[in-house]
């Protein structure tokens, strides 16, 4: 049966947990996400909630953590087996010596949004005008703060220009925004949708269309994903083709079925206290997703232009995208 954590809780604690866990239950596999109320990652939710990880015999558990950086570190350090996290974190680690793959691709673009408070509005209305103002992102290496580095650099500025704060998401995002401590920040849903609806901030980048994707970062951009070490996926091909195939039904899933349908399988948290607003943003938001896990074309090349100028280990090392991602557990059988 899946194993759900509520609420989040320390770093270090989950890695003890789940090592613990993983000593107790040969077989399972652990999987963390890097935010799991973010509706990036709903496939991982539904695969779970619908029993498609159980239909295809394997015991998955998952795990969360607010940032995308800490997921990573828990895969790095053996703690679980996959990352529900960003496709850049792949060419991120492979500069670094780490080799990863994307062995599901969830979505073909980012699903962020870059967000201005509303008492800032007047004075930040281009990417330019985030010089020297601090920039809420989830985590410092995180792929929203790849993301504000690589945008600043559109209008002009430097990426040591502007000043991403480690914010989180979520509530600790909004009390950020709400307390003045960040003038800007990138964020997903359902946290954007709670800020627009307030009046509390306005859009400055939308990441979470295909339209606004290709005008800010030249094309699509593959992000949410599940991506394990290649060492682990090629001494475990079975289990990963298993996760594949369930996480690639829980995604055609979201292509047949109306967002009240899919909001009724989520737990009821995610909806901070405004489930029709959840609703709303899914509906908009499903044209992110992938139908079948599979990497959109010309996306790894779109993601290495942005990191190449955003992330300082990749900058012009020598990067082989097609180690970054596979689709050996995507491509139907012949």
């Amino acid at each position: 049966m899946t194993a759900w954590r509520w609420p989040f809780v320390a770093l270090l604690l989950v890695c003890a947990v789940t090592c613990a866990q993983a000593q107790g239950r040969p077989g399972r596999i652990s999987l963390m996400v890097g935010g799991i109320e973010k509706q990036i990652y709903l496939p991982v939710i539904l695969a779970s909630r619908l029993g498609y990880f159980e239909a295809q015999g394997v015991d998955v558990e998952v795990l969360t953590e607010p940032s995308g950086v800490n997921a990573e570190d828990q895969l790095l350090a053996g703690a679980v087996q996959g990352v529900i996290g960003f496709y850049d974190h792949t060419i991120d680690l492979q500069a670094k010596g780490k080799l990863v793959r994307s062995v599901v691709q969830f979505s073909r673009i980012p699903g962020e949004v870059v967000l201005v408070a509303a008492r800032h509005g007047s004075v930040i209305r281009t990417p330019a005008d985030l010089k020297e103002r601090p920039v809420g992102v989830t985590g410092l290496g995180s792929s929203t703060g790849f993301l504000v580095k690589y945008l600043a650099t559109t209008g002009g500025l430097k990426t040591s220009d502007v000043h991403p704060l480690a914010v989180g998401a979520g509530d600790s995002f909004i009390d950020a925004m709400r307390a003045g401590r960040i003038h800007a920040g990138m964020t997903t849903e359902p946290t954007a949708s709670r800020l627009l609806t307030t009046g509390e901030a306005q859009v400055l980048v939308d990441l979470r269309i295909v339209e606004g994707t290709r005008q800010a970062l030249g094309g699509l951009y593959p992000a949410a994903c599940l991506y394990m070490r290649e060492d682990w996926i090629s001494t475990h091909r079975s289990q990963v083709r298993a996760l594949a195939a369930a996480l690639v039904r829980a995604l055609q899933y979201l292509q047949t079925h109306d967002a009240q349908e899919i909001a009724s399988l989520v737990p009821e948290s995610f909806f901070a206290g405004n489930r029709a607003m959840y609703v709303a943003a899914l509906d908009r938001g499903k044209e992110m997703f992938t139908t079948d896990g599979r990497m959109p074309p010309g996306g790894p090349e779109t993601v290495l232009q942005v990191m190449r100028v955003a992330d300082r280990h990749v900058g012009q090392r020598k990067i082989d995208l097609g180690r970054t991602y596979t689709e050996d557990f995507t491509r139907p059988p012949p």
